[in-house]
């Protein structure tokens, strides 16, 4: 795909959302990882830019932080995020942009309110949750349902960034039509 001028900084305002958000306070429920709101960022990324230039935004942000930048929540940065327990989260952020922005692109006569719903359950939660989890077990030894299990408590702050996701996408898409990208 080839993207055009106006994309790119589009994709810039993304890459900076999800940063910014990494300043809010991480809350630690299960020890190791965070809840953060930079999944905010990058389930909005996802439905506002669509799959390809979300999950470019995505990858930028990851490319940034690889680099040393310390974006990620609680000022963390560098290679050691991408081995991490938490890593498998970062590779589900690239799969869960993607999955959104498929998802609502694929469900254009579904009103736009249902569709969001379901694509940030899908690609905010399931393809997050799964690399994250099987990773975070994988590192730490532990089997796949117990951590499962210990998932359970952020579908509390997942669904609240879904219902503020889904306000935005929908608010943006009755201010500004074009705002979304096919």
């Amino acid at each position: 795909m080839k993207l055009e001028l106006r994309d790119y900084p589009r994709i810039a305002i993304f890459v900076g959302l999800i940063a910014a958000l990494g300043l809010l306070p991480a809350v630690y429920i299960f020890p190791g990882v965070p809840v953060t709101a930079q999944t905010l960022g990058v389930m909005l990324a996802g439905a506002v830019l669509g799959s390809y230039r979300g999950t470019l935004a995505v990858f930028i942000f990851e490319v940034l932080v690889l680099a040393g930048l310390p974006l990620l929540a609680g000022g963390r940065g560098g290679a050691a995020a991408f081995v991490g327990p938490t890593a498998g989260y970062l590779i589900g952020w690239l799969i869960g942009s993607w999955v959104i922005g498929l998802v609502i692109a694929a469900l254009p006569k579904v009103p736009l309110v249902i569709s969001s719903v379901l694509a940030f359950i899908l690609g905010g939660i399931v393809a997050i949750y799964i690399p994250g989890i099987l990773w975070f077990a994988y590192v730490n030894k532990f089997p796949v349902l117990a951590v499962a299990q210990g998932n359970l408590p952020f579908l509390v702050g997942d669904a609240a960034k879904i219902v503020i996701s889904v306000i935005v996408v929908v608010a943006l898409k009755a201010a500004y039509p074009k705002a979304l990208t096919k």
